[in-house]
């Protein structure tokens, strides 16, 4: 398999005509529309690709702490997983329209829960289609497997550690903000009745680790990319919601930052504690906060 954990359309293309056994899994979605994943599937999908309801299948319903789109529980993912064919052993692709949160966050729940052979097809469904590669309207056939799930705790913090992470002006672990400028600075909150951020998080919005084509950029641009960060031993990476910071935890990644954490409750979890502090404007990752 690759060494890393983008791969083309060439190179999903050549393994399908190999005949090694490969699931690929649509992940399509529209915050504006509950319909479009599935519509779009239907529509047309790569060939024998599956389809994973990103809302219904990758989110539990929010409650008051874990923020907007809390992870389910590891047996609930592992029983979705099971039922389209993928275990802990199974070869997986994930793609979106493009390259985008959605496709991200499946790559990180399957790393998660303890599958190491999942990808991100780059450039998602437009690259395929742009490259003039078949479709398919056929749904696929694929029998039940069993994944017994093996979650990395690793990879994964709650707010305590994102509170500890916060005080320390010693070299500790690194926060990183992945929203766009507007919402780290506190300028605005879309999603969010507070805005600001988590005090001693440095703002690297994650769409800037995409080329204007909207590819990903080289694990060298990614590592200037992130230079900011240092040579921190831990980092951990939030959003709103835990869903757009997975596309910062690929990118690292890629970058070679080994020791990466997502805060899946992230900022909307952040402000239901109503002790913990909230900063607005520009800060220094080296600022006393």
């Amino acid at each position: 398999m690759s060494s890393s954990n983008i791969v083309s359309v060439e190179w999903l293309r050549s393994r399908q005509q190999s005949g090694q056994r490969i699931v690929i899994a649509d992940v399509r979605f529209s915050p504006k529309d509950a319909d479009y994943g599935r519509s779009a599937y239907e529509q047309g999908h790569l060939p024998g690709a599956v389809f994973v309801n990103f809302k219904a299948d990758l989110t539990d319903p929010a409650g008051e702490h874990g923020g907007r789109s809390p992870l389910p529980t590891p047996e609930r993912l592992a029983d979705i997983f099971g039922g389209l064919g993928i275990d802990r052993s199974t070869d997986v692709v994930v793609y979106e329209d493009i390259n985008g949160p959605a496709a991200s966050r499946l790559w990180w729940v399957l790393k998660y829960l303890g599958n190491d052979n999942v990808y991100v097809l780059d450039g998602g469904y437009r690259a395929w289609t742009a490259a003039g590669l078949p479709i398919s309207q056929a749904l696929p056939e694929y029998e039940r497997r069993t994944f017994d799930a093996a979650p990395h705790p690793e990879l994964l913090v709650g707010v305590d550690e994102v509170r500890l992470a916060s005080s320390r002006s010693d070299g500790g672990p690194a926060l990183i903000d992945s929203r766009d400028a507007n919402q780290y600075l506190g300028l605005e909150a879309p999603f969010d009745p507070i805005a600001g951020h988590i005090p001693g998080a440095v703002n690297i919005f994650w769409k800037d680790g995409l080329t204007e084509d909207g590819l990903w950029k080289s694990p060298e641009q990614l590592r200037e990319q992130f230079a900011s960060v240092g040579a921190s031993d831990e980092i951990i990476v939030y959003c709103g919601s835990g869903i757009s910071a997975t596309p910062n935890v690929l990118a690292l990644q890629e970058a070679g930052f080994t020791n990466v954490k997502l805060y899946a409750g992230s900022w909307s979890d952040w402000i239901t504690w109503h002790d913990n502090p909230i900063a607005v404007g520009d800060e220094e990752k080296t600022e006393d906060v």
